[in-house]
């Protein structure tokens, strides 16, 4: 009997299934490209025009209408502005007056100011000279009623290159910060030891010290009887020039002086000049003191006796 042979597969190769039928997504992108897409978009365009207008009437309507209204916004806006201008350029110029005018009364009432202080300085002066006899000059020079020239030095301290005007740690007390600036209390202290030193008398950028100034801040600004002053601040103090200066130094707030000069940058330098003069003080104000009537010309006197 004889043995059927094995039966085979007659099916056709194209019927096998694809190696890439794994990767289908990327099948797809590859077999449809982006043509078709712009094919269409492109068909859509031709059937609406090419301008994208509306073809009906209403469309038609409806955008007249829009740019009817844009166009009245436009306008009105525009004559807004052309009438408004004049109003605005008016109360501009009267500003303008206004700021210009109350600089100028500003400019008489510091001429009347300085008139006034002056003539109150020779109030003081003539009383010093009524109550004060001989030794009147000397009680002046001690008030700073009167300027002053004579041999001393000349101290400047400023605020560092890279000063700041916030930031930093505290700089020995809380109120201080470490940012390079020169504070009031700094200043305190420098004046303090000059008169320590045996200065006879001192000023600040031109500013007068007496018994009765006071240096404070405000803000990173320091007052000198109530007047701001800029840096550097230039120090000058009548006495003996390098006996004075060498005390100074040598003296703890001298010392304190160069641990900001070390540790913060602080820039100072002192010299003994042969000459320094000083202005007189603005004005003197005494509220609470009085003169003990028939004492004056023993006061002074003691006064005299203690420098000599």
């Amino acid at each position: 009997m004889s043995q059927q042979p094995p039966v085979r597969s007659t099916a056709s190769p194209s019927t096998r299934p694809r190696l890439d039928a794994s990767m289908s997504l990327l099948t797809n992108v590859m077999d449809h490209s982006l043509d078709d897409g712009y094919a269409e978009a492109t068909a859509r365009r031709g059937e609406t025009g090419r301008s994208g207008l509306p073809r009906t009437l209403r469309g038609r309507l409806v955008l007249a209408l829009g740019l009817v209204m844009v166009a009245v916004v436009v306008t009105i806006g525009a004559a807004e502005a052309r009438i408004s201008a004049p109003t605005l350029a008016k109360e501009r110029g009267e500003l303008i007056d206004r700021i210009e005018s109350g600089n100028s009364k500003a400019d008489q009432l510091a001429k009347g100011v300085d008139k006034l202080r002056g003539e109150v300085g020779d109030k003081q002066r003539q009383a010093l000279e009524k109550h004060g006899g001989a030794k009147a000059d000397l009680v002046a020079l001690l008030a700073g009623a009167n300027e002053v020239t004579g041999p001393g030095v000349k101290l400047v301290v400023n605020d560092a290159k890279q000063a700041t005007s916030s930031g930093g740690g505290p700089r020995e007390s809380a109120d201080f910060s470490d940012t390079g600036r020169v504070r009031d209390h700094d200043m305190q202290r420098v004046v303090n030891g000059l008169w320590e030193s045996g200065a006879e008398a001192i000023s600040i950028n031109g500013q007068r010290l007496t018994a009765l100034s006071a240096i404070r801040a405000a803000g990173d600004a320091i007052l000198v009887d109530n007047k701001p002053l800029a840096p550097p601040y230039t120090v000058l103090a009548v006495g003996d020039g390098r006996r004075l200066s060498t005390a100074f130094q040598d003296s703890a707030d001298g010392q304190y002086l160069h641990v900001l000069q070390e540790n913060y940058d602080i820039r100072t330098s002192i010299s003994a000049q042969d000459t320094v003069r000083l202005p007189a003080a603005p004005s003197l104000i005494v509220r609470t003191a009085e003169p003990i009537a028939g004492g004056a010309g023993k006061g002074v006197a003691d006064i005299g006796k203690g420098t000599s």
